[in-house]
């Protein structure tokens, strides 16, 4: 303590109290002891001389309001210029307490004290008064008590110097020994900067430093695009007017409640994670940064900022916020001693980019939208939003350009739509790829649906497990092939014949007459792996027989001719071969392929997501 020349004596007007330098040019201290630095000019002078006194402005408060129970009793001091003397260093804030307590540290300058005094207190619990102080009590019944000009002075560990927090208030009756601390981390909300000096466990000041510019870029286009308030947003009271960029955190807008600083906390957490804090948060930076300093899940934070960037518009931002804390890489490592769950590694040749679209139940025309991307086992979320079906397909397209970010350079690429059954005819492989690119998704790259309702089966998930298992073994193929004059047969006997004999279906008629759609949803139940069939065509109406210049019955002849001794895992790849040779197809009458669809599933390429699953709904 004797070195610490960083402790800071604060006049402002008649009001005398305590500081402590951070940085060459910043000092901290609460707002009261500078309340009427609008009038009077304020002046800082350090406890071991050497400086002189120095100028000072207030640049930053936490919004204090004037009364002892209001929060935010910081202010931000920048001196004129710079000082020679070594700022303060922080500990990490659980170093305030332990069993048996820490001894803390406070130097002050009360009345008579000029030189300054030493108060020796702890901290009775590391629980949070109206989610701002920690209580303070005197760590012996004799000595040196909180008093006026106390106020902002650096509460220290005793045996390292570091600081902890600030004294915020102490007892009005002096025959009460305790105060009020300001923890460092309550400090940080206020003033985002000083998160960079506060040591945390799993990041460096330089990845905290640039995932605060990231938020607050973020922050800054939320605030550009949200309603503006009558009230003004500056500083209240009697801490002085705040400059523009000391904007009181609080007062800050999101733009969307989806977006909102608890909606995009829960969703990093998890639902079984740490709740929200009673006093929820004031900004995007404060979510952040009580992710980083009280939650011990690391990959919470991280979670959090690729949620923030869905809903970025600035595509760089957006790829920086979802690389943090990696600024070069956009990958995440798949996870060490990942299990193997099939003896052959065919599962994973593909590295699927997942696209999975499901009602939001708040409405018919929202629906919920995530865009993943896998390496090996392991899965990342590029983006998940609710919105209403007009923007579905540009919001799908855009996060699927994003997700080929997260693959690995050598990786066969697998762009899998997960649909409501209704939506499974949907032309997805023939979505333009891009706003500035015509050619059809399905020639760009292997492009499949899958069921919703079928992947949300734990029954049928496990059915198709077992299928793919004997196909892996070497066991040929088998196809049922359902012409469109078949459609009368029953439906619940198609289910158990199929579960038993096949592993693909061809169909000849597009799943929209009511026979044909309760044959596609029997051929579902029956957990087949992969089902074909033409997006139009035939409407299987024929009720007369077999007649023979049926297209749907073409069709599957086609079909078996070119694909009926491939390889179930292959067929991906083959459809797309054949998408790019109908595409590319100049003759006056279409290919037989132009409008195939392909449903293909296989649980262990695509398993369930490890950990990162939320409800955007919320």
């Amino acid at each position: 303590m004797s070195s610490a020349s960083w402790h800071a004596r604060i006049n402002c007007g008649r009001d005398t109290g305590a500081g402590f330098l951070v940085t060459e040019r910043h000092v901290l201290t609460c707002a009261h002891v500078v309340a009427h630095s609008d009038t009077a000019p304020v002046a800082v002078s350090f406890a071991h001389g050497g400086e002189g006194e120095v100028p000072a402005r207030v640049i930053a408060h936490g919004g204090w309001d004037g009364r002892d129970t209001d929060p935010g009793d910081l202010a931000v001091l920048e001196l004129d210029r710079p000082v020679s003397l070594k700022p303060a260093e922080f500990a990490t804030p659980s170093d305030a307490y332990g069993d048996p307590p820490r001894r803390l540290l406070a130097y002050g300058f009360p009345k008579r004290y000029d030189e300054g005094t030493l108060a020796e207190y702890r901290a009775t619990a590391d629980q949070l008064i109206a989610g701002e102080w920690v209580q303070l009590e005197a760590w012996a019944a004799h000595g040196q008590p909180l008093a006026p000009g106390f106020s902002g002075a650096a509460v220290t560990l005793a045996d390292t110097g570091r600081v902890v927090g600030m004294v915020s208030a102490a007892a009005r009756s002096p025959e009460i020994r305790n105060g009020r601390m300001l923890p460092a981390q309550i400090m940080a909300r206020y003033w985002p900067r000083l998160g960079d000096l506060i040591p945390t466990p799993e990041y460096d000041q330089p990845q905290k430093e640039r995932l605060r510019h990231l938020v607050e870029a973020a922050e800054r286009l939320q605030e550009a695009t949200a309603p503006r308030h009558s009230a003004p947003s500056g500083a209240r009271g009697t801490a002085g007017p705040a400059p523009t960029n000391a904007q009181p955190s609080h007062n800050r807008t999101p733009r969307t409640p989806e977006c909102s600083p608890e909606r995009l906390y829960l969703d990093a957490v998890g639902p079984l994670g740490p709740p929200l804090p009673p006093h929820g948060f004031g900004s995007l930076w404060s979510a952040a940064w009580y992710l980083l300093s009280e939650v011990t899940d690391p990959s919470a934070t991280p979670r959090f900022a690729t949620r923030l960037a869905d809903f970025v518009d600035d595509t760089r931002l957006r790829s920086a916020l979802r690389s943090w804390p990696h600024p070069h890489t956009n990958r995440s490592p798949a996870p060490a001693n990942t299990p193997a769950t099939r003896a052959s590694s065919t599962a994973h040749t593909w590295s699927p980019i997942l696209v999975e679209i499901a009602p939001s139940g708040s409405g018919n025309r929202d629906f919920l939208v995530e865009v993943s991307a896998y390496n090996d086992r392991h899965r990342r979320v590029v983006g998940s939003r609710r919105l209403p079906v007009d923007r579905v397909r540009p919001y799908a397209l855009q996060r699927i350009d994003e997700a080929y970010h997260e693959l690995e350079p050598g990786a066969r690429e697998l762009i899998a739509f997960v649909l409501p059954r209704r939506w499974l005819n949907a032309d997805v492989a023939r979505w333009k790829r891009s706003a500035d690119d015509d050619s059809p998704l399905g020639s760009f790259a292997p492009l499949v649906v899958m069921d919703l309702e079928r992947r949300r089966s734990g029954g049928l998930q496990h059915k198709l497990r077992q299928k793919w298992r004997s196909l892996d073994s070497g066991s040929a193929a088998r196809l049922h092939r359902i012409d469109c004059w078949a459609v009368g047969q029953d439906q619940v006997k198609l289910t158990i014949d199929l579960r038993r004999d096949a592993d693909m279906v061809g169909f000849g008629t597009p799943p929209r007459a009511d026979g044909v759609r309760r044959l596609f949803q029997a051929s579902l139940n029956a957990a087949v792996p992969v089902m074909l069939w033409p997006r139009s065509g035939c409407r299987g109406e024929h009720q007369c027989g077999r007649p023979a210049d049926c297209p749907g019955s073409e069709f599957l002849d086609r079909l078996a001719e070119h694909l009926a001794d491939l390889p179930p895992h292959e067929l991906p790849q083959y459809v797309h071969e054949l998408r790019e040779t109908a595409y590319a197809s100049g003759t006056a009458e279409p290919h037989w392929a132009h409008d195939l669809a392909l449903l293909w599933e296989d649980p262990e390429c695509l398993p369930d997501p490890v950990g990162y699953a939320h409800n955007p709904v919320g």
